[in-house]
């Protein structure tokens, strides 16, 4: 009841904003890549789908598996939702391992901090086949990651706005 109670009252909130219109080429300013944080969340999207990309082989599953929350939900506009690290890994192993891999879209990444917990990615990957060569989709994301110590690892995912590339 409390969360429908909050989705109501945030609802009404909205309602009573007055609304905000961007200019059509305005983009929200992440981090220059020049930033550290940027230049850290970089490094960790390559090394996260270095793994992926090779997860069909020995002991790289494991690696990718490595940079997730035990916790981590991963919302997928198409495959749905996985609630921990296990199910968001069998579904990789069985849908992805052998199969395809991931390219980050050069110049699409962004990174903004998020105070006191760590930073959020976002941008834009496209997938290609491993038999054919092929690239031949292309989606949205967004990472949350958390910092604590020395230690990143990925709370939230989010891939979306699947399509076919032409």
């Amino acid at each position: 009841m409390i969360a429908r109670s909050t989705t109501i009252c945030l609802a009404l909130l909205a309602l009573s904003l007055p609304a905000v219109t961007p200019a059509a080429d305005a983009r929200p300013a992440g981090l220059a890549p020049s930033d550290q944080l940027f230049t850290t969340i970089a490094a960790l999207d390559t090394a996260v789908f270095d793994a992926f990309n090779h997860c069909s082989l020995p002991g790289q599953l494991q690696r990718h598996a490595s940079y997730f929350a035990p916790d981590v939900e991963f919302y997928h506009d198409n495959g749905g939702v996985t609630w921990t690290r296990e199910e968001m890994l069998a579904r990789t192993e069985q849908n992805v391992c052998g199969h395809f891999r991931r390219e980050l879209v050069a110049g699409s990444l962004q990174v903004f901090p998020i105070k006191d917990f760590g930073a959020i990615e976002q941008g834009v990957h496209r997938f290609c086949q491993f038999d054919t060569g092929k690239c031949d989709g292309i989606a949205n994301f967004v990472v949350v990651w958390r910092h604590q110590g020395d230690t990143w690892q990925i709370t939230r995912v989010l891939s979306y706005g699947h399509q076919a590339l032409e």
